[in-house]
């Protein structure tokens, strides 16, 4: 007789684990300031001297923030209401609340929020450069990703009367509130081209007559020796890598500025200030020749002809 065993039963020791119903996960939202909401969607500006430019330029201001005691200034109140008319917000507000709106920055009473930075066609920017003088100049920025140095070049580049600003779209900063803070009003005056490919910008330049310098630390030809007339291109490198290979190659002449200290280079902007000022030194020195005029005997006499 076959005994048969039947296939004991698997004993566990654990007790079976009691169903978990899983809570459903909350999500706080995410609070966000209103001077987050700002630097976002649009820009912000602060401080007496921007804002006024901006009031004075036909630029769409949709909110400002200013404090009573300056909301009638002589100097902004009619700006301020013609403001109101196009649809501005205006707002009167106390100092501690302009100043959680810029996030503790040196507000002077005053802040806005304008519409962000419409940039211009590089054809159009060409065509006006030429329209407004025979030897216009055009600075290129090359991979600027510090915007205090972008809007100390745009500031410098308006104040000696270039006449416009070249960008890369990649690897560069914009035109952000950083920028229109540091550039003190510059940007209502000097027009701003974004392009997507930064040497074939340099090509559209050359085809249309303009006479493209790169500026290199040690590379290039001393700056002074270089006789700087007609419609010139000025391209500035990167803070830390200067310009590309790619860049240098498209320029027509390297160019650098001779140092007599231990510092091996200069700051973006500093330089392009420098390159600026040597191209309009050279302009402004030109000889003025003078038609010859008759003089009389007394006036002769006077000037010991």
């Amino acid at each position: 007789m076959v005994e048969q065993f039947s296939k004991p039963k698997r004993i566990l020791d654990r007790k079976p684990k009691a169903s978990l119903k899983r809570s459903p996960k909350i999500i706080s939202p995410r609070i966000t300031s209103s001077v987050e909401e700002t630097e976002t969607d649009h820009d912000l500006i602060y401080g007496r001297h921007p804002v006024l430019t901006a009031l004075e330029s036909d630029r769409q201001l949709n909110r400002i923030w200013i404090i009573p005691r300056l909301r009638y200034d002589p100097r902004f109140l009619p700006l301020l209401n013609d403001a109101k008319a196009k649809g501005s917000v205006i707002d009167e507000v106390e100092p501690p609340r302009l100043s959680q709106i810029t996030q503790g920055g040196n507000h002077q009473g005053i802040a806005a929020q304008v519409s962000p930075y419409t940039y211009t066609e590089l054809s159009d920017l060409i065509t006006e450069a030429k329209v407004k003088t025979l030897s216009p100049v055009i600075v290129i920025a090359d991979g600027i990703t510090d915007p205090h140095n972008l809007g100390a070049i745009i500031r410098t580049t308006e104040a000696v009367g270039a006449q416009g600003l070249i960008i890369p779209q990649r690897r560069a900063s914009g035109i952000t509130s950083t920028v229109l803070k540091v550039a003190a009003g510059a940007l209502e005056h000097i027009q701003v081209a974004r392009v997507i490919n930064l040497h074939r910008a340099l090509e559209e330049l050359k085809e249309a007559g303009f006479w493209i310098y790169g500026t290199a630390a040690s590379s290039g030809k001393q700056i002074h020796t270089i006789d700087l007339k007609g419609a010139i291109g000025l391209v500035v490198g990167s803070e830390g890598e200067g310009l590309s290979l790619l860049t240098q190659r498209c320029c027509d002449e390297l160019i650098s500025i001779p140092l007599a200290g231990k510092t091996p280079s200069l700051n973006a902007s500093v330089a392009t200030a420098m390159a600026l000022y040597e191209i309009y030194r050279q302009r402004y020195s030109d000889p003025i020749y003078l038609e010859s005029v008759s003089l009389s005997t007394s006036q002769k006499s006077h000037y010991k002809v």
